[in-house]
């Protein structure tokens, strides 16, 4: 079953036990896979559809978004707006692989460098398209990016 089938599994189930914020987040998590269809409409990847990949890739990005919101929330004071975030957050990565742990991500930047043959900082788009194709939705770009580029530089 892949991602999108089990959303809207989820979707079906939380209707059923009438959970509402379960069922806005499920709700929110299609509409992006939907606006994902409708933005390949015409193009090349549309026979494809969207792949398991790009509905991780729309997910890191909507947890990504909440905990930017969560943060902001904080500093404001509004404690209440900042556990909805939270909670969504934790609806979202349910169906999200496990995330690399530190550890895990220092070993897949050493392994990738190696691959790519990386030597100097201008190869690191191939490290980081290394990273990319191997561990999308499963690792935070953002942290490991400088990761990379201490290893490089």
């Amino acid at each position: 079953m892949n991602i999108r089938e089990r959303v809207t599994a989820a979707l079906k189930d939380a209707m059923k036990a009438k959970e509402a914020d379960r069922l806005s987040t499920l709700r929110l998590i299609n509409a992006a896979i939907k606006d994902r269809d409708i933005a390949q409409r015409g193009t090349v990847e549309e026979k494809s559809g969207v792949t398991d990949a790009d509905v991780m890739a729309i997910m890191s990005r909507m947890v990504k978004q909440r905990l930017d919101s969560v943060r902001a929330y904080e500093e404001g004071g509004r404690l209440e707006l900042a556990d909805k975030e939270r909670a969504e957050i934790k609806v979202i990565e349910e169906f999200l692989p496990k995330q690399l742990s530190p550890a895990e991500v220092e070993k897949a930047v050493d392994a990738a460098i190696t691959e790519s043959e990386a030597t100097t900082i201008r190869d690191m788009g191939k490290v980081m398209a290394v990273l990319k194709t191997r561990y999308t939705g499963r690792m935070d770009f953002g942290s490991a990016g400088p990761l990379v580029k201490a290893r490089l530089g």
